[in-house]
């Protein structure tokens, strides 16, 4: 039998990692209105625009937007300048290029403008990277998918693998792996699980401070345990 690589937690490890972040987060979390929909078309939107952007930022425009485009198919049939205005402001412009050209892609020749719930499938679609794939497969279709931002990444990281740098590529991949042995077993379950890792990693183990007297894992937590030795 293959041993398990030093970064991999138990399963026992694991569970209690998933268990804890979930409690935290249902008392402590954020109301933003992309976590009040399980439409896929709005979910995918917020991911979008909340790439390289602050939540802040991304409040005051994601409602404008969709009040313009509240479907699929409303983006699908505008013009390109009438989708760059309702964009202009959040920056990095190529993520409305590729939002505007997806919906034309899913829309086209009478489709129905679905987006699938498999994150394999939905990486095929313009724009749509590992991150945003497993973001949309788990909250909109609340399947049972990883997902690695740069807060999760680091949440990771420090929890149970301090040694890996998810700024290398190889690293990264590692941590991939992690996120994926970390998932609770149902969809429902892992909706908060996702959503969880990256609230801890905003607003508690960010990148600049770890405060970790305001943080659930302490008693799972590699980083900190190393740290209360010294």
């Amino acid at each position: 039998m293959p041993r398990r690589p030093s970064y991999l937690p138990d399963k026992a490890r694991a569970q209690d990692f998933s268990r804890r972040l979930r409690r935290w987060f249902r008392r402590n979390s954020r109301d933003l209105p992309w976590r009040r929909t399980r439409d896929p078309y709005r979910v995918l939107v917020s991911e979008l625009m909340l790439q390289q952007t602050q939540v802040s930022r991304v409040v005051e425009f994601y409602g404008k937007f969709l009040k313009r485009f509240p479907t699929i198919h409303r983006l699908a049939a505008a013009a390109p300048r009438r989708v760059m205005e309702s964009w202009e402001g959040l920056g990095y412009y190529a993520r409305a290029r590729n939002l505007h050209k997806l919906a034309r892609q899913v829309t086209a020749d009478g489709g129905n403008g679905a987006l699938s719930a498999v994150p394999g499938e939905l990486q095929k679609l313009p724009g749509i990277g590992a991150y945003t794939a497993g973001a949309v497969a788990s909250f909109a279709h609340e399947k049972r998918a990883a997902l690695v931002d740069t807060n999760v990444a680091r949440v990771l990281s420090r929890v149970f693998a301090p040694k890996l740098n998810p700024k290398r590529p190889a690293d990264l991949k590692k941590l991939w792996v992690v996120a994926a042995a970390v998932l609770p077993r149902t969809g429902a379950a892992t909706w908060t699980h996702n959503q969880a890792v990256m609230e801890l990693g905003a607003l508690v183990c960010t990148a600049r401070v770890m405060r970790c007297a305001a943080c659930p894992l302490t008693t799972v937590c590699l980083t900190f345990a190393t740290a209360t030795r010294r």
